[in-house]
């Protein structure tokens, strides 16, 4: 068995204390290992940055020597040892849904940023002793002992992240007599009676979709922030949430988040944690997990996220819509999508993680990996005189590879559509998966197919509109996020990362687009800009032929009555 004492000292330091035991020595040498990312994240973090100050000692409490192999290997000289105690201190100062944070409030820990594991003992028994104070509750998927934590291996022990607080809320609601706790810490005042209403809604629906629940339990724990937020990291027995504002939590935007995020986590209790590309069956915590299937087990659960959601009547036709619109802005106002394709962007997460990185090289697995999944089911339902769908071939997936802890490849994926459609969609992948695209036709054809009308509405920020820029806010000034190639901007030598001080002289105070339209009339207006700490005076033409350099995509269903191949895809 591996113990680990987790305790604080000076809560404010953010940092925590770690002692890790390790008995029933018998080899002159171990290792100890700390993963070097988590998943759920497909970029290396590093976790061993965050260490201050390891000793080692044996038995009679004598210091013991080690030597460190790489950034995050450790080699102990166990010669005449039976058991070993570690100490070390792990920062933690980052508060998001796959981070570790402690101060005066709470200790949040997810292990595996923090958990070393003797290498090749990972089977045995994990042990967690929380050393907290009286009042403290424990929010956690594992078996909780007076405060000590049990695992049954490693694996279960870096799934399973834990809040120990003073201010935890906790409610429960039950499918098939599976218990689903949700679980808020922070500043909120959760509306439970409708909240369970809407968790209870699409919970049957995720279900109704796999056909079981994998787990005897599942455990909801949403870190709520007092600002805006959202970030989910899934698990396969539980989810941690972040999102804010706290004050917000019931109503508008920011609880519709929260259902997003929500039904999007469940789903990936099938989709990547039971059901896995072969490169991470097992993962490998020491490096790089390199696939190209990032658009199924990003890009399918976030379509089915919001999907399931529109079938269970938690949200609807407008609502669903909306999100959808989202992810087509995201994509037609990406020109990475001409540059590298979602299968190697997936790849490549490895490479820049999840920053934008250099302009216009990549496109993003969870929105392009949406459209991919909607375009897939909507043929699929058209090949099979809407007999099959999308659906059909997530079941397989976890029939044929999830329940058999077996992972897929690539070429799976599309024998797998194949199959469930009668038809060769080889040219398909190799068109909108494999190769840098534009989806406009092939999503036309999908929404004709429903009965979705698609638009193309000009953009109603004139510098998006007509000079072919995107901002972000800076203060009372304008930061440049992306710039249109061959855009007017563009051609003016405005680029990412560039702050615009003033329009015309005219100083800006938040109001770029007020000025912008102000002096719409001129052919050419002067920016003022702070281009790497140096002004420049740039020289913008006005476009007045009507081009839209980036569109607001608009959905919404054609004439009175429904498509009835609407109404069938909206079933799952």
């Amino acid at each position: 068995m591996i113990h680990y004492s987790f305790y604080q000292k000076n809560p404010a330091s953010h940092y925590i204390y770690i002692d890790m035991l390790v008995d029933t020595i018998t080899s002159e040498k171990i290792q100890l290992q700390l993963p070097a990312w988590r998943p759920g994240r497909y970029e290396l973090g590093n976790f061993a940055k965050n260490i201050k100050r390891v000793d080692m000692f044996n038995e009679k409490g004598e210091v013991i020597s080690y030597t460190k192999l790489n950034k995050d290997l450790w080699e102990v000289e166990t010669k005449n040892c039976t058991s070993i105690k570690i100490t070390y201190s792990y920062y933690a100062a980052e508060l998001t849904a796959g981070s570790c944070f402690a101060d005066t409030t709470q200790m949040y820990v997810n292990p595996v940023h923090c958990c070393m594991y003797v290498v090749g003992r990972t089977e045995e028994e994990h042990k967690i002793e929380l050393k907290i104070p009286e009042n403290y509750k424990v929010a956690c998927s594992l078996k909780n002992e007076n405060n000590t934590l049990t695992a049954k291996d490693y694996e279960e022990l870096v799934d399973s992240p834990f809040i120990a607080s003073a201010g935890i809320i906790t409610d429960v609601y039950k499918i098939n007599g599976i218990n689903f706790y949700l679980h808020f810490n922070g500043e909120c005042k959760p509306d439970f009676t409708t909240i369970k209403k809407d968790f209870e809604a699409f919970t049957k629906k995720v279900i109704a979709f796999w056909g079981d629940f994998p787990y005897d339990e599942f455990h909801f724990l949403f870190q709520i922030l007092p600002v805006k937020f959202y970030h989910g990291v899934e698990h396969k027995k539980n989810t941690v949430i972040a999102i804010g504002p706290g004050y917000a939590v019931n109503t508008g935007v920011t609880y519709e988040n929260i259902l997003g995020v929500s039904c999007h986590e469940l789903f990936h209790v099938w989709n990547v944690k039971t059901i896995r590309p072969a490169e991470m069956q097992p993962y490998n915590y020491t490096k790089e997990n390199y696939t190209r299937t990032g658009y199924v087990y990003e890009g399918f659960t976030t379509y089915y996220g919001d999907k399931l959601l529109l079938a269970s009547d938690v949200f609807n036709v407008q609502q669903y819509f909306e999100t959808l619109q989202e992810r087509l802005t995201k994509h037609f106002h990406n020109i990475g999508r001409y540059n590298l394709s979602v299968a190697h962007s997936s790849w490549e997460t490895w490479l820049d993680g999840y920053v934008p990185g250099a302009p216009y090289r990549k496109t993003n697995i969870y929105d392009e990996g949406n459209l991919i999944a909607f375009m897939l089911d909507v043929k699929i339902m058209q090949a099979t005189a809407n007999k099959k769908t999308l659906h059909d071939v997530c079941v397989l997936l976890y029939e044929r590879y999830g329940k058999k802890e077996v992972g897929y490849t690539e070429q799976n994926i599309v024998e797998l559509v194949n199959e469930i459609s009668g038809k060769d969609f080889s040219e398909f992948f190799k068109d909108y998966v494999y190769t840098p695209s534009d989806f406009e036709t092939p999503l036309r054809e999908a929404f004709d197919y429903l009965g979705i009308d698609f638009e193309k509405q000009n953009s109603k920020l004139v510098n998006e509109n007509n000079y072919g820029f995107k901002t972000i806010d800076n203060g009372n000034f304008a930061r440049v996020s992306l710039v249109h190639p061959y855009s007017p901007a563009w051609k003016a030598g405005l680029f990412a990362g560039d702050e615009i001080m003033s329009v015309d002289n005219m100083m800006l105070k938040t109001n770029l687009n007020d000025w912008l339209n102000y002096f719409s009339e001129k052919d050419v207006v002067t920016l003022t800009v702070n281009s790497g700490e140096q002004l420049k005076t740039l020289r913008m033409q006005n476009d007045k032929k009507g081009t839209t350099w980036f569109f607001q995509p608009i959905l919404k269903l054609k004439g009175e009555k429904r498509n009835e191949n609407f109404d069938l895809w909206k079933v799952f």
